[in-house]
């Protein structure tokens, strides 16, 4: 096989697994409806327990655990950056939860819709990121979107604020940490464990809270919110291995979309005409912003 074919052929692999993460994102919530009979807060412990259970499987099969030890033994102040970035991951992750199983699905999929342009606006005001006017025109209809559901509804959509909040500052706080994705993750789901399993014996006490008491169906369904959680995560590794970050940029929001459909058309939730005129200027915005990156990538690529 020529350079050019193997070449051809990373990319292949990569698109098929950027494809792969994205539409697994997409249809989770589908997932966490079949459990929408459970409170958020207990199936918030089983995705912890369980996708710890598993990352750590991962990690020794890949036989990366020998860096895991070296970062445990040598990088206090790594461990101390895990631990809050796995406080702002637990947070998502319970609002992403909540919103699913409480018919806010809609704001869950703006949430992510918005997350691309907050992490642009973090990027100018944490990393000194400068911004092409296209960009800063991007991130200002993403604004003007919001604020007109504010004066229309009279409401701040927190969720969805929330949601592109907690995941554009975890993005930010991991961009900086020299750590293995797997080893990041499982160290972070295992300082979410002790919390976990804590509110589970003490505080959890409904009619599902005792697995010896559920059928196997569902302590089933409960023990798959670990691959529901870490098999995007695979693919998305995959893709990021062999596409460059602009080029994975473009299929981000294939998640958000497909949550859209979803919440539209299969969960039926109501759509007011405040909430998808904010739709109508994030997808402007984000438009705008792919057009501009996806020029400034040409460019890029003519002056290498």
């Amino acid at each position: 096989m020529t350079p050019d074919q193997l070449k051809l052929k990373n990319q292949r692999h990569g698109v098929i697994s950027a494809i792969s993460a994205y539409f697994l994102w997409g249809i989770a919530p589908i997932y966490f409806k079949l459990l929408d009979s459970i409170s958020a807060d207990e199936i918030m412990i089983h995705r912890v327990l369980w996708s710890c259970l598993l990352l750590f499987i991962i990690v020794v099969l890949s036989g990366k655990w020998r860096s895991l030890v070296i970062a445990l033994k040598q990088s206090p102040k790594l461990i101390l950056q895990l631990t809050v970035t796995a406080l702002i991951l637990g947070v998502n992750w319970f609002l992403f939860i909540w919103a699913v199983n409480n018919d806010h699905l809609l704001d869950a999929s703006l949430g992510y819709y918005i997350n691309p342009l907050f992490n642009v606006a973090l990027g100018m005001f944490f990393l000194s990121e400068k911004l092409s006017k296209w960009q800063l025109f991007a991130v200002f209809l993403a604004v003007v979107g919001v604020l007109i559901q504010v004066i229309i509804i009279g409401s701040v959509p927190i969720i969805s604020l929330a949601l592109a909040g907690t995941f554009g500052i975890y993005g930010l706080l991991r961009k900086r940490m020299a750590v293995d994705t797997f080893i990041g993750l499982l160290i972070e789901s295992a300082v979410m464990l002790p919390i976990a399993v804590t509110y589970w014996y003490f505080f959890a006490a409904s009619s599902t809270s005792n697995l010896f008491d559920n059928p196997a169906s569902l302590n089933i369904s409960l023990i798959l919110a670990g691959v529901v959680t870490t098999a995007p995560l695979l693919c998305f590794t995959a893709a990021a291995k062999r596409l460059t970050l602009s080029s994975l940029g473009f299929f981000q929001y294939l998640g958000p979309s497909i949550m859209f459909l979803l919440a539209t058309f299969y969960y039926q939730e109501p759509l007011s005409t405040a909430k998808l005129i904010t739709f109508a200027f994030i997808w402007v915005a984000l438009v705008i912003y792919s057009i501009d990156s996806l020029n400034a990538h040409k460019k890029r690529k003519r002056l290498a």
